[in-house]
């Protein structure tokens, strides 16, 4: 059952670490196929749900040795409906999957959790489409029906809240923060960024969130930047406004390449963790309100670490 759902400890001031790429992770270190990228598919095979709680628990286990807060996001970003029956699963599949994914998530939460070092289950939303194109857009009504099953999923299994990851255009982002709404649970919205620090489809960072705010009354609990390296956005923060305010949380890529040189790219780029650690630092000394750290594509617990690093002592000198 849900702990946090009505209130969420990463609203305040501490750090929360999040986990790194999650699927690179599995492809390029431990060598898995997971097919259009779906880490789902792991909770149906042989060994796979302990291969996740492993995965969870090197990033649980840091947080916890240096009392900082941990969001587990679920292994779902592919269960929904479409990608799902790319790989097979109907409705009531898709439904048990992701209850079952929560359900381990609260598990690990039993061993985790402590008042200095909360752990927060968090349902992960993708988007129907690919995450670095804006192609084949939904209205936001249409992306509210669509996301609705995958939330209720979520609520029913007693998640905290839930996040929808790699975002690329508004539309989509305000039919999930509605549904979330709808269904009584928190929702963190982050965007997917181009390497000029605007969304796929076109639209500032800025306007990204000032219009799914507009059109939701501020739904939202707060916004995120994932898959994309801080040099591609940091300029993008440099803006003023309320809008700076709501975003609350980074999970950046490992590698300086673009959207297109990644798909297109059979290695993987772990750039250099210790500069991503720094460059968080800077980013955080000029945005005090960014307190979830974590990584996308290419980043691992090397990354994370470096990050935390950087960034708590930052917090000791302060």
């Amino acid at each position: 059952m849900s702990k946090y759902r009505h209130a969420l400890p990463q609203l305040g001031d501490t750090l929360f670490l999040t986990d790194g790429g999650m699927e690179t992770t599995f492809i390029f270190h431990q060598k898995i196929d997971l097919p259009h990228f779906a880490s789902f598919v792991l909770m149906d095979a042989e060994d796979g749900g302990e291969r996740l709680k492993d995965y969870y628990a090197q990033y649980a286990v840091m947080a916890k040795r240096w009392g900082l807060g941990f969001i587990l996001d679920s292994p779902t970003w592919r269960a929904n409906h479409d990608w799902g029956a790319r790989l097979g699963y109907d409705a009531a599949a898709l439904d048990a999957i992701n209850r079952q994914a929560i359900a381990m998530l609260s598990e690990l939460r039993e061993r985790f959790d402590a008042p200095s070092a909360p752990v927060v289950t968090s349902g992960t939303i993708g988007p129907r489409g690919d995450g670095y194109q804006a192609a084949e857009m939904m209205s936001a009504a249409e992306a509210e029906q669509y996301h609705a099953a995958q939330i209720a999923s979520f609520v029913a299994a007693g998640a905290d809240m839930v996040a929808a990851y790699t975002l690329t255009y508004p539309e989509e982002a305000i039919g999930i923060a509605r549904a979330a709404d709808r269904a009584g649970v928190p929702v963190a919205i982050s965007f997917t960024l181009e390497t000029d620090g605007r969304l796929p489809a076109g639209h500032s960072l800025r306007q990204a969130i000032e219009l799914v705010d507009a059109a939701t009354g501020g739904a939202p609990a707060y916004y995120m930047i994932n898959c994309a390296h801080p040099t591609h956005f940091a300029g993008s923060l440099d803006d003023e406004g309320e809008w700076l305010l709501r975003l609350r949380g980074l999970r950046a890529n490992a590698s300086k390449r673009s959207h297109a040189e990644l798909d297109s790219s059979s290695d993987l780029d772990a750039g250099d963790p210790v500069e991503l650690g720094r460059q968080y630092q800077a980013l955080r000394s000029r945005h005090r309100q960014i307190t979830i750290l974590g990584g996308c594509c290419g980043t691992d617990c090397r990354h994370v670490e470096e990050i935390r690093f950087a960034c708590t002592s930052e917090l000791r000198a302060a």
